[in-house]
């Protein structure tokens, strides 16, 4: 014969590890206690923020400047200024050589003919004279040996001349071919500085853009930092309060434990009850039947 009995206990435990360190712990907590009366702007801090005020409400005082900077090089910079002067020098130089380039000058030289000139009335002279020594002037002779005179004296000049010229031509038409080349290069080097400027000119107009936007945006961070420095005190307080407030633990919690009981023990339990239930009524039998 057996049974069971079972019983309930309500237990509570707490746990104070830092207990051993709780005075030094009170002391941080006093001092984070006076230091959030202090989370304000100290007078430096207020003063400083307030010359940044000033400051940024005086504005970019190289707004314009830099606005005059971004407007140049959105229209080129003026990088094309030198266009005409350069195109100017390369119609001149066309000018000048054009006669030796296209050839109208080989054998059409004024200082050929009055080299040819003085060849001739020097040859003349002399053969003349010699002919006239011997008596012989004006003869067929003569005029034979006058133009042959002439002619070969003149011959090398006239050879040496026609290849210079043709030279001159030749030199005139790399020239202008070159300078055309030189011309073009420049200009279109030009060309693409005024492009560049323009894109630089891009890039400068936002700066122009945040330059006129400085004393807005100074007076915005301004105002964060005097919004901002409080904030940031109690954010490292608590970084130090929040931790130590969290330690330590406590928990309550109800066990109920369930035992088996013997035959014995079950007998004897049942037997005290029966005695517990008799004890009012053996007064009563004793005095009904009385004492033996």
């Amino acid at each position: 014969m057996g049974g069971q009995s079972s019983s309930t206990q309500t237990q509570q435990s707490q746990t104070q590890p830092w207990q051993p360190a709780q005075p030094m712990l009170q002391g941080i907590l006093s001092q984070l206690s006076s230091g959030l009366n202090n989370t304000g702007l100290t007078s430096a801090e207020s003063g400083a923020l307030d010359v940044l005020k000033q400051n940024a409400a005086q504005g970019n005082p190289y707004a314009s400047g830099i606005g005059g900077y971004a407007q140049s090089l959105l229209g080129g910079g003026n990088a094309l200024a030198q266009a005409p002067a350069v195109q100017t020098n390369l119609q001149t130089l066309q000018g000048q050589l054009a006669p030796y380039a296209n050839g109208s000058v080989i054998g059409n030289n004024s200082a050929l003919a009055a080299q040819l000139a003085q060849i001739q009335n020097d040859v003349g002279t002399s053969i003349n004279g010699q002919f006239a020594a011997a008596g012989r002037d004006f003869s067929g002779a003569n005029q034979m040996a006058y133009g042959r005179g002439v002619a070969a004296a003149e011959a090398p000049v006239i050879a040496a001349q026609y290849n210079q010229d043709v030279q001159n031509q030749l030199a005139a038409a790399n020239a202008l071919y070159g300078a055309g080349n030189t011309t073009a290069n420049l200009l279109g080097g030009m060309q693409q500085q005024y492009l560049a400027n323009q894109g630089q000119g891009v890039t400068a107009s936002q700066a122009a853009l945040d330059a006129n936007n400085y004393g807005a945006n100074a007076t915005l961070a301004e105002e964060a930092q005097r919004r901002g420095i409080p904030v940031q005190a109690l954010g490292l307080l608590a970084q130090i309060g929040v931790p130590i407030a969290q330690l330590g633990q406590q928990s309550n919690g109800t066990s109920t434990t369930t035992q088996q009981m013997s035959g014995a023990e079950q007998f004897a339990k049942i037997a005290g009850g029966i005695n517990s239930l008799l004890q009012p009524f053996s007064g009563s039998i004793t005095n009904k039947f009385g004492s033996k």
